[in-house]
Order: C-alpha cells, then structure tokens, then sequence
C-alpha cells in the first residue's frame, strides 16, 4: 500500500477502534447509571481528590458550560459536593462525597479489571508503544 492511502488506512483504523472502545465504555458505565463524562469526574476526583471546577473540566477535556450540569446531576446522586474557596469568589471546589468515594471502590476495579482483559491482546510493551505513537499524533494535531 502507497504511505498516502496507508494513513488514510490507519487513520480510519484508528477512529474505528475509537468508536468501538467508547461504545464499550458506555456500555459498561450505564450499567452503574452513569455516562462516559460522569464517569471521568468521578474517577479523576476518586484518584486526585478535590479540585476546582475548572481543572476538572481541562483535564477531562468537557467545556465549562457542561462541566457544570455534569457536576450537577453527581452532586444530585450524592457522589460529589462543591464547596466555596475562601480566597477566590470565582472558583468553586468540587471534591468525592462519601458516597461517591464507596461507589467508585466498589465499580473501579471491576472496570479497571475490564479495561485490562481487553488490552490483554496486546505486551506491555506494545501497549507503552502504542502511547508513545497516540501521543506523537496527538502533538502533530494540535501543532496543524
């Protein structure tokens, strides 16, 4: 195959294997009646702990006008609260209630144990190239 038409070939692999990956994501975060995004708050609060509103919306690439009816719904289930900062009138904190701290021990390694089983197909060190590759296209993107 000419360089051209295997790009195109990676590129619609790669999207393909997106999709797939996202489905299955979806697929098992509604079975704790969860979407994808809530999810990711969830998890990154879980191993990062409290934060403002701000970064987690940075760090989990949602825009701020959804991070707020995302933190919203988890905060009306109990998993997450908001607190003030003292200092700042503009930030608000977002951090794991006790709750959400219990859910997301009980649902985590059953996910992280999924997520494992399904890149098993691959070596570690396929998996660390993998990266490596996903992250060099990634910067070339962003740098177009």
């Amino acid at each position: 195959m000419e360089q051209r038409n295997q790009v195109l070939h990676a590129i619609t692999v790669l999207l393909r294997a997106s999709r797939s990956l996202e489905d299955l994501l979806k697929k098992d975060m509604a079975q704790y009646h969860l979407n994808a995004t809530e999810f990711a708050v969830l998890e990154f609060l879980y191993h990062k702990g409290e934060q403002p509103i701000q970064v987690i919306g940075n760090k989990i690439l949602i825009a701020s006008s959804s991070i707020t009816y995302v933190i919203d719904k988890l905060e009306q289930k109990g998993y997450v609260k908001r607190r003030g900062c003292p200092n700042d009138r503009r930030v608000i904190y977002t951090g794991i209630t006790a709750e959400g701290e219990a859910f997301m021990k009980e649902i985590f390694p059953v996910h992280e144990q999924k997520m494992t089983q399904l890149f098993s197909c691959l070596s570690n060190e396929e998996v660390e190239q993998m990266i490596q590759h996903l992250k060099t296209i990634g910067l070339a993107a962003e740098n177009n």
